[in-house]
């Protein structure tokens, strides 16, 4: 049976957003303001079916990511059998998915763990308090942070969007983003997002100002019941500390106390960078959400 992939529009997140609520594991690529916004860098598309929805990316080469809806729901061998389609490989699939699948399908399919996918997992009060000896280096930044500048931290809104625009680009500048293919293609995953801040269902965010300009920024949204992610942070480093204090301060103004509910932080995957792998293992990650490979034999 023949599905009809069709790029992902803005106005398909409530759908989307159905399909992800039913997943028993949420991994930071299946949110809508990934998908969404990564979209055109891996030329992503997404079909339904009653059961499931599937996402394609047809950039740099055509591979199927894992379905999202409610796994624990499909008959899996009569499901392939009837998209014969998907009887190929998938990339990016969570851990409790491939488990199933394993389960279920036996030697029909191999499974192989794609490290740098994995999603680094915290503790959210480790991130705010940044207790004990593993965190001195981040807390005494933080503190150099504090006392060094006049800084004003603000909830990401409408309000503040051109001055994140502005650091962004500035930010871009320095690095010379259209030289790097991946930092180009973050650029404008960034841009699509806070051109839109408003039409967003669920995007949260934060901003350190110094004198009236915006020198750090944090985009994430809820991931389930109990978990934030972070999708973009970038900041200034002309300011001493002020990655350790974005990281802080936003963490502490949305999971700090019993009422946000929020108790780990998903700051994504390094994507096998070593500079970001050492970054993201500098905050002591507490667990991974496993992501693997899956080909069917």
């Amino acid at each position: 049976m023949d599905l009809e992939f069709r790029p992902i529009s803005l106005s398909d997140q409530t759908v989307f957003n159905q399909y992800l609520s039913q997943c028993p594991q949420k991994t930071s690529d299946y949110s809508f303001v990934n998908v969404w916004s990564w979209a055109s860098a891996y030329d992503l598309e997404w079909a339904q079916t009653d059961e499931l929805c599937w996402l394609r990316q047809n950039h740099p080469t055509p591979q199927y990511w894992a379905p999202i809806g409610n796994w624990q729901a499909i008959d899996w061998l009569r499901y392939f059998e009837r998209f014969p389609q998907f009887k190929s490989s998938m990339i990016r699939v969570p851990e409790q998915l491939a488990r199933l699948w394993e389960a279920v399908l036996g030697d029909l399919i191999s499974i192989s763990p794609d490290r740098d996918q994995f999603d680094y997992i915290y503790d959210a009060d480790e991130l705010i308090t940044l207790k004990g000896n593993r965190f001195h280096k981040k807390r005494n930044l933080l503190h150099q942070f504090h006392k060094k500048y006049d800084y004003q931290y603000v909830v990401m809104s409408s309000e503040f969007v051109e001055a994140a625009m502005a650091m962004q680009n500035n930010w871009c500048t320095r690095r010379e983003c259209d030289s790097d293919v991946q930092l180009e293609n973050e650029n404008m995953a960034i841009a699509k997002v806070l051109s839109n801040w408003d039409r967003l269902d669920g995007i949260i965010g934060g901003g350190i100002l110094v004198k009236g300009a915006m020198v750090a920024y944090t985009i994430g949204e809820r991931l389930g019941d109990d978990s934030l992610v972070v999708h973009f942070e970038k900041g200034d480093t002309q300011y001493k500390g002020v990655y350790q204090a974005v990281n802080q301060m936003f963490v502490e103004h949305e999971a700090s106390g019993l009422k946000s509910g929020i108790k780990w932080i998903n700051r994504e995957q390094d994507l096998g960078d070593a500079g970001l792998r050492r970054s993201k293992e500098s905050y002591h990650p507490v667990g991974f959400l496993k992501k693997y490979r899956v080909d069917f034999l």
